[in-house]
């Protein structure tokens, strides 16, 4: 099969790109599919090739078409890649260049995609994240940042109900959870559950414990802090105001909360301010060796308002790190409480989590024994080969539309 992905960047560093990347390098290697990547940022991606250049007949092989970028806001380059990409691949149809059986999207890049990959259902999203972006709770100076915010949910949201609404696209979700939300926003009956999974060579105790020492002398943690782990690219969304409270309230234990992603920490100083938390919270810039991170860390909170899955989740059971779940995540679906993991019922209520936390850090045997049975777990039922043996099924069975180019 010839299969068109359309994904703004790809590299193992953000959750939903690396799903993708997993996915068609292995649709390459084992089964031998040709792709054509469009694409405006490509990294840590084996095999890919320029399509400037390369024979446009080349099979088992990934082509990268770039697609151009603009400087600019986010919901700028949103809507410019929407339309560049579009344009790209309806001239490189037209002219004979590329003609793929199917177009392949993880989110909504395009209109015309044949099987899209849902990751977050932005409906559900915004209603329990609207407390979170009022402009009252937050510094005029922070005003045109949540705006904009505020208009790109909005933008995404319609092109959710045009999308999503039309069964002519066949949708895959991450999880039961985003099954579920499509379902109640779109009345998708029909669609196909297909977990994210992890690396289990890659992320594993073995690991984990050989890069303890180094990871935390780079990152200054004494022998004596408890490191507490968020990694994430939407803070908000991942419920970080709930893990901060929580963190105020146990100022009797040393614990630290190390947070990891492209979000802009400005945002919480007033609240770093108004809880004198600056000397307790580290903020991180993402890295490719994310196994440092885990290394670093005692254990995993992930206390998400709305998150169609949370990959790190699974990447910190995989590792042996006892991990707190929102149930809101997608990933909570591989924690059976107090085995597993431990789940947090409301990722709002911060006595609970508290709670939670505090138990951990007071049971040492307990902290073991779940990191041991989540590991376990992970590395039995949430490998990449399973998900793309089921991926590719799905891709085979849908039907090959005809383009009129």
């Amino acid at each position: 099969m010839r299969l068109a992905v359309v994904s703004p960047f790809l590299d193992r560093q953000h959750g939903t790109e690396l799903c993708v990347t997993e996915q068609i390098e292995r649709l390459v290697r084992q089964y031998h599919w040709s792709i054509d990547l469009y694409s405006q940022k490509v990294s840590q991606l084996s095999g890919v090739r320029s399509a400037s250049g390369a024979s446009q007949n080349s099979t088992d092989s990934i082509l990268w078409h770039r697609v151009s970028d603009v400087p600019g806001p986010h919901l700028l380059k949103y809507l410019w890649w929407f339309v560049a990409n579009q344009r790209q691949r309806w001239w490189d149809q037209r002219s004979g260049r590329v003609r793929p059986d199917l177009v392949y999207s993880p989110g909504i890049n395009c209109l015309d995609a044949d099987v899209i990959v849902v990751h977050i259902v932005f409906h559900e999203f915004y209603e329990r994240a609207r407390p979170e972006l009022a402009l009252n709770r937050v510094p005029l100076r922070s005003w045109p940042r949540l705006i904009h915010r505020k208009l790109y949910y909005r933008l995404v949201m319609s092109l959710e109900r045009k999308v999503y609404r039309n069964r002519g696209v066949r949708l895959v979700a991450v999880s039961s959870l985003v099954a579920a939300q499509l379902k109640s926003h779109f009345q998708r009956d029909d669609v196909t559950v297909i977990p994210n999974a992890v690396d289990t060579v890659r992320f594993s105790p073995g690991g984990r414990i050989a890069k303890r020492n180094e990871s935390r002398r780079s990152l200054s943690y004494s022998e004596n802090d408890f490191v507490s782990l968020l990694i994430g690219n939407d803070w908000k969304k991942k419920g970080l105001d709930t893990l901060l409270r929580a963190l105020a309230s146990l100022a009797d234990i040393p614990l630290r909360v190390l947070v990891v992603g492209m979000d802009d920490p400005n945002l919480y100083h007033p609240l770093l301010d108004q809880l004198a938390l600056h000397d307790r919270v580290h903020f991180e810039k993402p890295s490719e060796d994310v196994l440092s991170f885990y290394a670093a860390a005692d254990l995993y909170v992930g206390p998400s308002l709305e998150d169609a899955f949370n990959l790190p989740m699974l990447e910190a059971m995989a590792c042996g790190l006892p991990v707190i779940a929102s149930v809101k995540a997608g990933a909570s679906e591989n924690v059976r409480d107090f085995e597993t993991g431990l789940l947090l019922r409301d990722p709002r209520d911060t006595l609970q989590l508290v709670q939670l936390i505090r138990r951990l850090f007071d049971d040492v045997e307990l902290r073991g024994r779940i990191g041991e049975a989540g590991s376990r777990y992970v590395q039995d039922n949430c490998n990449w080969d399973q998900n793309v043996a089921r991926t590719k099924e799905v891709l085979e069975a849908t039907p090959r539309h005809h383009r009129p180019w």
